[in-house]
């Protein structure tokens, strides 16, 4: 019999199906957590367990939850069709993507088990439709399952045998912990219950106590982040904010980072100044935040994970929830009040293939830092995080490093050998833009994407259709003009270029209006000379008839 440090998928005892849903998805291997956490779960027994982020821990419980259900359906009399298993996360991203994921998984026993999201506010009627058919595991936010179950559309009491609450250490952040202390009267005595995280905090502790019984607990021996091998980690000092974006116009326009991006920043006003910043130079970019609906969200995810987006502007939630907290306790700000409560980016979004991650504002915390850097490196992938922080923030560095390596240990943010003075030719430019992002620039950005949000919603297409004359004054309303565009800093002169980056680089070129190919073809039918394909080639003569 082969030892526990050599378990695979298929000496686990799993259901054959969901072995085949896992060959499919490509897992040749258990993860780390997924090789310690299944077996245990599998027992019956109670798990807290900390893994770092990207290390699959949602497979780590969506499998064994899903394992035993299909054993008490084949194995036991023949039971009630009720809601078996509760999944809890503290965002609407997250519940879509954990609802993804156990669905791949179940892809072959989809009709003995079922799932449903009912994380979405706005879907309410139809999440009704749903729950009363009862399906086997449910997921969403802790709001919106009280919600459910205060309104008798979901019961629990009697059914429950799974609950797993995943990013155990940002619920109490997102302020749930009313709703969830609520939701657990609800619940029934006796269950199974995983808390799966990222960190170990007080929140953790006290989930812990409220939760769990007779917990194992598995803290692996890793690092919180990959090692220097996968992931590279470095620092470089900008003296000024205007060569924090100097510097970040150089690294994107020159092509210096290749492959897709994601720019951090601490408040959303930033995302956007930085987003029509980059907007000067047609480096496209898109900003993702908490004021966006939902399925906006999601959608700009799905763009940037197929390659229609290289870069992603983003808040974190160790930003969002303190300012969600306040805002429940009434001391919210008046800029908070648009914020999506349940909208979290650094944590539990699924990024695929990010290549870099840059850190354009220092993060608050370690805690943010190792979320914002677990976007990329996932899986086996490398991955490069870049963070730029001024003069007066390098003790706040300091401690991040500190608690990042431990006292006494070598620094893992290396510094980011580039010569500043050989970018001093693109200053100008950068100066330049920076003036058209004025606050009525950032102010009209956001109406914009507000106005767009209101064409093209579904909630109000109804509403449109009864009354035309508005959509109409929508339309034509007086256009929003965010910034100033100047399409001449959209190309890089070669004599721009740094002499020690020239044959290095390949600076991104506005693309023609009209294909060349159709070009060359149009002008191959007035003068065969003038074709790119026959340059310095006279035209081979022709046979005149006899």
């Amino acid at each position: 019999m082969e030892d526990q440090e050599a378990l695979g998928f298929e000496h686990m005892g799993l259901d054959p199906r969901l072995l085949q849903a896992v060959t499919d998805l490509g897992w040749s291997r258990p993860t780390l957590i997924q090789e310690k956490a299944i077996p245990l779960a599998l027992e019956g027994k109670d798990l807290l367990a900390r893994a770092r982020t990207g290390s699959g821990k949602t497979a780590a419980y969506a499998i064994p939850m899903l394992q035993l259900l299909l054993h008490k359906k084949a194995t036991g009399p023949v039971m009630e069709q009720a809601v078996r298993g509760l999944v809890l996360v503290p965002t609407k991203e997250l519940a879509r993507q954990a609802q993804s994921m156990i669905q791949q998984l179940a892809s072959y026993c989809a009709r003995d088990v079922r799932v449903a999201n009912v994380s979405a506010a706005e879907d309410s009627a139809s999440q009704r439709a749903v729950l009363m058919e009862k399906p086997d595991v449910v997921v969403g936010t802790p709001s919106r399952i009280l919600n459910h179950l205060q309104q008798k559309n979901l019961k629990l009491r009697d059914s429950l045998e799974l609950l797993v609450v995943d990013e155990a250490d940002l619920l109490f952040s997102f302020g749930f912990e009313d709703e969830l202390k609520s939701l657990l009267c609800h619940l029934p005595r006796i269950y199974q219950a995983f808390l799966m995280s990222a960190t170990f905090n007080e929140d953790v502790q006290t989930l812990k106590e409220l939760v769990l019984h007779n917990p194992v607990t598995l803290k692996l021996q890793e690092s919180q982040l990959p090692g220097p091998d996968q992931l590279q980690q470095f620092q470089v000092v900008c003296e000024t904010e205007e060569d924090k974006f100097l510097l970040l116009y150089a690294l994107l326009k020159l092509s210096l980072i290749r492959g897709k991006a994601l720019l951090f920043v601490n408040t959303l006003e930033r995302g956007y100044r930085l987003r029509l910043f980059l907007e000067q130079f047609s480096i496209p970019s898109c900003v993702l935040n908490g004021e966006l609906p939902l399925r906006s969200r999601c959608h700009i995810i799905s763009q940037f994970n197929q390659g229609l987006y290289d870069c992603v502007i983003a808040t974190d939630a160790e930003i969002l929830g303190p300012q969600v907290k306040a805002k429940r306790q009434g001391r919210g700000s008046k800029g908070d009040k648009a914020s999506d409560p349940e909208s979290g980016v650094a944590r539990g979004i699924d990024f695929h293939h990010v290549s870099a991650v840059l850190n354009f504002d220092l993060p608050p915390t370690a805690e943010a830092y190792v979320h914002r850097a677990g976007r990329t490196a996932r899986a086996n992938n490398p991955g490069i995080v870049l963070t730029f922080v001024l003069p007066t923030e390098q003790s706040s560095l300091g401690k991040i490093e500190e608690l990042l390596s431990g006292e006494g240990q070598a620094p893992i943010l290396l510094p980011y050998q580039f010569q500043m003075e050989e970018i001093e030719s693109f200053r100008y430019r950068c100066r330049d833009a920076m003036r058209s992002v004025t606050k009525q620039a950032i102010r009209e950005a956001r109406l914009k994407e507000i106005k767009e949000e209101l064409l093209h919603s579904e909630k109000l297409k109804t509403y449109f259709e009864d009354n035309p004359r508005d959509l109409q004054l929508l339309r034509h309303d007086l256009p929003l003009h965010p910034a100033v565009v100047k399409p001449h800093l959209g190309n890089v002169p070669d004599y721009l270029v740094p002499a020690a980056l020239r044959g290095l680089v390949h600076p991104r070129k506005k693309r023609r209006k009209m294909p060349f190919s159709r070009k060359a073809k149009k002008v191959k039918t007035q003068n065969p000379l003038r074709d790119f394909k026959h340059r310095g080639k006279k035209p081979k003569p022709t046979a005149k008839p006899s």
